[in-house]
């Protein structure tokens, strides 16, 4: 738009869209096209070879799924990003971009339950091996490092634990040992934290989260943070010819490209895991997931501000044993929240409800306008049972592991008056008292 750089608030609204010269359309069209008119034969093969970027096929590149991306990217302070069908996917494909069978990843015990069975699970099927380790002490990621690394993974913010880990000093462990910091971001949004700001070099979404806001569609995001070498020798298949492209190599077309920088882990996760395995993001959904980024500062501030009472009233509540919100000072996480998360410890917040399983049954039972049910970040207020739903995979001791106790209760706070939110929860203790 200028060479001013705008704020948060502006580039939340209008990055990556101007107005279109044909109709001049000011909200970003829906292209529901499956596929995009060739100029010519010349342009044809131009685009297949990808010696021209344009849009072909929708599978690999739509023009509004490309609005979401630029504009992530530029509210994160990457070079480029990759919008993709979910959270899942973009975790998977970030993986498998530079991990082969015999190589491994260093990854925080402290994951979401489906990050954790992909990594635990379902990648080692593959050859990929997860070295999990305590993340409160980053010298644990060190410890884990061999010869066989490729990358270490954790979570801004984690899932259900609300643990913060000290990125900046994983990021530097990272950098020693030439292997990338990917940071799965989805919790704290560009708003909260940008982790390319503390070193890490790749970021990951679910953006049916807070991206998204209202609970309405499905999606992820890659965003490539440009800083990293992936010609350090360890990274074979950026720096030698790819066949399916008649030998193009990733880094020497894409690590300094005009205009963009170094875009080559989106743009070859795009290319290969994109266009073979298929886990598009469709035009409507990013078409929805735009509408929910143009007021992510407005909503994350409320939920933060309803999260932090919400933390405090439970805090001093006769029927609960314990509470999980690095907002509160009585936080272990506290210290870190505050260089890490100035504006706010993010809105998800976990506690120990008095009297076991059996009410915790009652309890999520009773609520009247939290809504049960296997989601974050919505505008509503929602409330799960990690044991029993977010992470069923992992059997007892694996859950006792990473944190998830028999009484916890996760909160994900909305926009809603917090003062009905701390009434509902009140109602429902009270209904719920032997």
């Amino acid at each position: 738009m200028s060479e001013r750089k705008f704020g948060f608030n502006t580039q939340q609204l209008h990055a990556g869209h101007v107005p279109d010269s044909a109709h001049r359309a000011r909200a970003v069209p829906i292209y529901q096209s499956t596929s995009f008119v060739f100029k010519d034969f010349a342009s044809a093969k131009a685009i297949n070879t990808v010696d021209e970027l344009d849009y072909e096929y929708s599978r690999t590149g739509n023009p509004t799924c490309e609005v979401l991306e630029v504009r992530v990217a530029a509210l994160e302070g990457g070079s480029a990003s990759l919008a993709l069908s979910s959270g899942a996917a973009a975790i998977t494909y970030s993986i498998l971009n530079i991990a082969k069978t015999g190589d491994e990843i260093i990854a925080a015990n402290t994951l979401y339950g489906g990050s954790f069975s992909l990594l635990a699970h379902t990648l080692p099927k593959h050859g990929i091996t997860t070295r999990l380790v305590n993340p409160d002490r980053p010298e644990n990621f060190r410890k884990a490092i061999n010869n066989l690394t490729r990358a270490i993974f954790i979570e801004t913010i984690g899932n259900p634990g609300v643990n913060i880990v000290d990125v900046e000093a994983v990021a530097r462990i990272a950098e020693e040992n030439g292997i990338p910091l990917i940071v799965d971001n989805t919790f704290a949004t560009p708003y909260l934290f940008r982790p390319f700001d503390y070193g890490a070099n790749i970021v990951v979404h679910s953006a049916t989260k807070y991206i998204g806001g209202h609970g309405n569609s499905i999606g992820g995001l890659i965003v490539d943070g440009g800083n990293f070498n992936w010609a350090n020798g360890k990274y074979p298949d950026f720096t030698t010819p790819d066949p399916a492209y008649n030998g193009l190599v990733h880094w020497e077309r894409w690590g300094n490209y005009p205009g963009i920088g170094n875009f080559a882990f989106v743009m070859k996760a795009r290319l290969q895991y994109l266009r073979d395995m298929g886990g598009c993001l469709s035009p409507f959904n990013a078409f929805l997931l735009l509408q929910g980024l143009e007021t992510l500062s407005f909503r994350i501030e409320r939920q933060v501000s309803n999260a932090q009472r919400i933390a405090e009233y439970l805090e001093s509540h006769a029927d609960v044993a314990w509470v999980n919100y690095p907002g509160l000072k009585s936080s272990p996480y506290h210290k870190l929240a505050e260089i890490y998360l100035p504006k706010g410890a993010g809105a998800i917040l976990s506690f120990g409800i008095k009297g076991g399983v059996a009410r915790v049954e009652k309890f999520v039972e009773a609520v009247k306008i939290f809504s049960f049910l296997a989601n974050v970040g919505d505008s509503k207020s929602l409330i799960v049972h990690p044991a029993t739903v977010t992470h069923t995979q992992l059997n007892e001791e694996q859950q006792l592991h990473v944190g998830i106790r028999p009484e916890m209760i996760r909160l994900s706070i909305g926009t809603e008056d917090v003062d009905d939110l701390i009434w509902d929860l009140e109602q429902a203790f009270k209904n719920t008292a032997s």
